[in-house]
C-alpha cells in the first residue's frame, strides 16, 4: 500500500489504541491493510491507501487525543534515510549546554530566558546568542569541561545513532551550540561528523564571543543540504531532528523532519512530532523492528 501510519506508544501501545486508529483511517481510505507490530507493545505500523493524509492524520489524533501516543504518516516507500542529521541541546542530550554554562557563571537565569524565547521563535536565533555568550565574559575556560562532564544523553539517542550507523546511514550532529561541546558529544555517541559554533577563547578565559561564522537556522538547514550533496543523496533520504525554531528549516528540507518534544511554535510547523516516546520512535518511523535496534 502507498502509505503507512506509525504509532509508537510512551511506553506502552495497546491493542485498542490500535484498532481506535484503524477505525479512523478505515473511514477516509480507499483501503487499509492489517496492523504491523514493529515493536510488540510499543510501535506498530497501519498500511493504507488513500490521497488524503492530512485528513486521516488529523482523524487518527481525535480519536486517540489524551492517550500517550506518537503518530506520523509517511509513503510507505523509502522510509529508510541514509543520513541523520540532528540537534544537540534538548534533543540528543537533555537541557541546553549554553544555560549550564550560564549558571555556572552565575547568570543561569537572564541566559535560560533568552534561550527559552530564542528555542520557541520569538527572537532571532544569531541576536541571542550573541547576547548570552556576552554575558561569559571571563569565566574560565574549563569551566567547558565541568558542562561536558555532566552531560546526560537522552533517551534513546544512541540507539538511533547506533542503529542508523549499523545500517549504513552517515551520523552528524549539527548545533547552534559550541564545537567544544559536540565534539564530546559525537566521540561519545559515535556520530560520524559534528559541526558548530565556536566559542573564542584567549589566555584561557571566554572573551564573550563567539567565532564567524554563526551557525544559525540557515546554516543548519544549508548544512543538511550540503551533506546530502557530499553523500550523493537527496534530501528526500535524509532524518533530521530537533527541538527549536533554529531547527525548523532543516526539518522542512529533509525527507523524515521530527520536531522531538518540541516547543509549541515548532510542533506545530514540523512535518512529524514526537511529543512522547524516546528517540528510538525515528527508528520505528523508518520501519526498522525492535529486533533490528543496536543498543548504543
Amino acid at each position: 500500500m502507498q502509505n503507512v501510519l506509525t504509532l509508537i506508544g510512551a511506553p506502552h501501545l495497546d491493542t485498542a489504541a490500535v484498532a481506535a486508529a484503524r477505525a479512523a483511517v478505515a473511514n477516509h481510505a480507499l483501503d487499509t491493510g492489517e496492523p504491523d507490530w514493529l515493536a510488540p507493545g510499543v510501535a506498530c505500523d497501519l498500511p493504507f491507501d488513500g490521497p488524503d493524509t492530512t485528513t486521516i492524520e488529523a482523524a487518527v489524533r481525535g480519536r486517540l487525543a489524551g492517550r500517550p501516543v506518537d503518530l506520523a504518516i509517511q509513503p510507505a516507500a523509502g522510509r529508510r534515510k541514509e543520513l541523520l542529521i540532528a540537534d544537540m541541546d534538548s534533543t540528543i542530550i537533555e537541557g541546553e549546554s549554553l544555560d549550564e554554562l550560564a549558571a555556572l557563571a552565575g547568570v543561569g537565569d537572564p541566559v535560560a530566558a533568552i534561550t527559552a524565547r530564542a528555542m520557541n521563535g520569538e527572537i532571532d536565533f544569531r541576536g541571542a546568542l550573541i547576547e548570552r555568550v556576552a554575558l561569559l565574559d571571563g569565566l574560565p575556560a574549563d569551566t567547558l569541561d565541568r558542562v561536558i562532564a555532566d552531560i546526560r544523553p537522552t533517551p534513546g539517542a544512541a540507539a538511533l545513532v547506533a542503529t542508523m550507523r549499523a545500517h549504513g546511514a552517515f551520523t552528524a550532529l549539527v548545533s547552534g551550540g559550541f564545537r567544544q561541546v559536540t565534539g564530546a558529544v559525537r566521540a561519545r555517541l559515535g556520530f560520524d561528523h559534528d559541526e558548530a559554533n565556536e566559542l573564542e577563547i584567549a589566555g584561557g578565559r571566554l572573551t564573550g564571543r563567539v567565532r564567524e561564522p554563526i551557525l544559525n537556522r540557515d546554516g543548519k538547514a544549508a548544512a543538511l543540504v550540503r551533506l546530502c550533496r557530499e553523500h550523493g543523496l537527496p534530501p528526500a533520504d535524509a532524518a533530521a531532528v530537533g527541538d527549536g525554531a533554529n531547527d525548523l528549516t532543516m526539518l522542512q528540507r529533509a525527507g523524515l523532519g521530527v520536531a522531538y518534544h518540541a516547543k509549541p511554535a515548532v510542533r506545530q510547523a514540523a512535518p512529524a512530532r514526537i511529543d512522547h516516546a524516546d528517540l528510538t520512535a525515528l527508528l520505528y518511523l523508518q520501519g526498522f523492528r525492535a529486533e533490528e535496534i543496536v543498543a548504543g
